[in-house]
């Protein structure tokens, strides 16, 4: 018996073992787990354990509005980013006119949503729009990405961004710099109620990318030094009114 044999004679011996069915772990809540195989076993899904169980020991997102500001406040400061709560949508554009002039911004990209259309026209700088394809050099070469977001998480200070709604999969990722545009209704507690949120927003169409962006990029690999833009932007800007 040459190896190949040997390799599909194992592989033919293992598949004669019943196995548990994919999210059940193998055994039912409450309940010792089963003998390998048990046709008792069933599934648990995430929809059927109870939330408290997992907020138990997640970090707190708040109860209130103002828990939820003061709590993803707090986050963004740990994650290095750069968080700016604003009173309105034109004390936002200022913001966002100061960042560009301070970092010599000369083109940026976004995506067409009337957050991002008011913001790009109110920057007054070239603007390269995703929505219906773009030439990959012409994404790399801009200094910044502006983009909205589905949620914002408390918990962890995390935004939910999408393919569908945030200009497609590489705006979020490729420019050195992401600047998210938000309103005040978009942060919730935490990832639970997150996931709620995207789930009433598209339904049983989910988008073919869905990603939790908390903080710029970082790697922490080699010598447990940490370094910003590892794989993404190297700055992280949300501006929220």
């Amino acid at each position: 018996m040459n190896a190949r044999e040997r390799i599909l004679a194992r592989i033919r011996e293992a598949l004669t073992v019943p196995a548990p069915k994919p999210g059940s772990h193998g055994h039912v809540h409450g309940s010792h787990p089963p003998h390998v195989g048990s046709q008792d076993a069933q599934p648990i899904g995430f929809r059927n354990r109870p939330v408290h169980e997992a907020r138990a020991w997640l970090p707190k997102g708040g109860t209130t509005p103002a828990e939820h500001l003061a709590r993803f406040a707090a986050a963004s400061s740990e994650l290095k980013t750069d968080f700016r709560s604003v009173d309105s949508e034109a004390e936002a554009h200022a913001a966002l006119r100061r960042i560009a002039d301070d970092e010599g911004w000369r083109r940026v990209a976004s995506h067409h949503h009337a957050l991002t259309d008011a913001a790009v026209a109110a920057l007054g700088r070239t603007a390269l729009f995703t929505d219906g394809g773009y030439p990959p050099d012409d994404l790399e070469a801009c200094e910044a990405g502006i983009t909205t977001c589905d949620v914002l998480v408390a918990q962890t200070g995390s935004l939910v961004v999408n393919s569908r709604t945030s200009g497609g999969r590489a705006l979020s990722v490729l420019p050195p710099h992401h600047v998210v545009l938000a309103r005040r209704d978009q942060l919730v507690s935490d990832l639970t109620d997150a996931f709620e949120r995207v789930e009433a927003l598209h339904g049983r169409q989910w988008p073919s990318m869905i990603s939790l962006v908390t903080g710029p990029s970082r790697t922490g690999d080699i010598e447990r030094i940490l370094v910003l833009g590892a794989h993404g932007p190297k700055k992280l800007t949300v501006l929220m009114w």
